[in-house]
C-alpha cells in the first residue's frame, strides 16, 4: 500500500472520537474487547467494529492468548501522521508570530493614547 493511502486510513480512523479514546486506552497497555467495552456505552460488537477499523489502519495489532484476543497499540503509523502534520508547523508558527506582533502593536497604540 502506498504511504499516502496508509496515511488516509490513519486519518480516517482517527476521525472518530471513540476510536481515539480506544487508542488512548491502549496507550496504557493491551486490552481485550471486554475491557475496552466496559467504560463505554456501546456494545461489544460496536467496539469490535472500531477495532477492525484501527487494525485496518495498522494502528493496532491483535493477538490471541487462549480464548482472549488482546489489542495492542502500534505507534509507528501515529508517528508517520505526526511527521506529515509537522510539515505544516512553520505555517501556523508564522501565523502566531504575526498575531503576537499585531497584538503588541495594538497594546502600544493603546498605551500611547
Amino acid at each position: 500500500m502506498a504511504a499516502s493511502d496508509q496515511l488516509s486510513l490513519v486519518f480516517a480512523a482517527l476521525a472518530d472520537p471513540t476510536r481515539r479514546a480506544i487508542l488512548a486506552e491502549l496507550a496504557a497497555g493491551d486490552a481485550t474487547v471486554t475491557q475496552l467495552t466496559a467504560p463505554r456505552s456501546i456494545s461489544m460488537p460496536a467496539v469490535s467494529r472500531h477495532l477492525k477499523v484501527l487494525e485496518g489502519a495498522a494502528l493496532i495489532s491483535r493477538s490471541r492468548e487462549g480464548k482472549w484476543q488482546r489489542s495492542h497499540l502500534e505507534a509507528a503509523p501515529l508517528g508517520e501522521a505526526a511527521v506529515w502534520i509537522d510539515r505544516f508547523r512553520s505555517l501556523w508558527d508564522a501565523s502566531f508570530e504575526r498575531l503576537d506582533a499585531h497584538l503588541a502593536t495594538l497594546q502600544l497604540e493603546q498605551e500611547n493614547q
